[in-house]
């Protein structure tokens, strides 16, 4: 596999990067990612990674486009309300740049499919916003070994992990959570949301899944970003690996 002439003019401004260069950007074109949402966060950050030239975008969501979402889900317009947010995102992704593979998949991913849906993928992007399927997700990242990079936001705050918990010294995402998938949750209906804020984590989202796919910097997996919008503040946390997590200890 090679960068044709068209890509090379596309994505010049990442290929004079020494740290990521011809041949990171011909890393970026043969890796497949997994986005599992595609509202606030997975919105920007689908469009980000498809502009980076990610090869194959596998994008999941079994929703529909309801008004309300237009606040910060930056990949529709007026005119997709009621269409699904998979196929609406595979749409513009076409239009965005057409190297780039996408698998549109209308479906949520559950505990019983999740490993068979995942698997092949070289990076997960998890931006959902309902416990049971973050767990599902998890689970399923932390068993074929893939990275993944979770993204959460709520009224004015926001995280981002990046979790390889099959290494001895890097968390699992349930050494972060717990394993409570009764736990009460809150959606952005009931509590609100800053929409500019999902698309600070989405962008930062699209960042942590290009460094896992061609490393640079600093390795962030086994820390939290906690984003305070209020106060404009942004904290790095260590997350230790759990020695009792029944995931993924031993």
């Amino acid at each position: 596999m090679t960068l044709s002439d068209a890509e090379l003019d596309r994505y010049t401004r990442h290929i004079i990067l020494k740290e990521i260069g011809g041949a990171g950007q011909l890393r970026l074109k043969q890796a497949r990612v997994a986005v599992v949402g595609a509202g606030g966060i997975g919105s920007p950050a689908i469009q980000y990674l498809a502009a980076a030239g990610v090869g194959c975008l596998s994008i999941f969501d079994d929703d529909s486009i309801d008004l309300s979402n237009l606040q910060r889900q930056t990949l529709f317009g007026t005119g997709d309300v009621g269409e699904s947010k998979a196929l609406i995102a595979q749409r513009a992704i076409r239009a965005l740049n057409p190297e780039v593979r996408v698998v549109a998949q209308r479906r949520r991913i559950d505990a019983a499919g999740a490993e068979a849906l995942l698997s092949g993928h070289d990076a997960i992007l998890d931006g959902t916003d309902n416990f049971a399927t973050r767990l599902a997700v998890a689970d399923a990242a932390l068993a074929l070994r893939i990275p993944l990079i979770s993204a959460a936001v709520g009224e004015f705050e926001g995280q981002l992990g990046v979790f390889r918990g099959w290494e001895a010294d890097r968390p699992c995402y349930r050494c972060f959570v717990g394993s409570d998938p009764e736990r009460p949750e809150t959606s952005c209906s009931e509590q609100g949301v800053l929409g500019a804020l999902t698309g600070l984590l989405g962008s930062l989202a699209a960042l942590e899944t290009i460094r896992a796919l061609v490393p640079f910097g600093e390795d962030t997996a086994g820390k939290l970003l906690l984003v305070d919008a209020l106060a404009l503040r942004f904290r790095t946390l260590a997350l230790p690996k759990d020695p009792g997590c029944p995931t993924c200890a031993g």
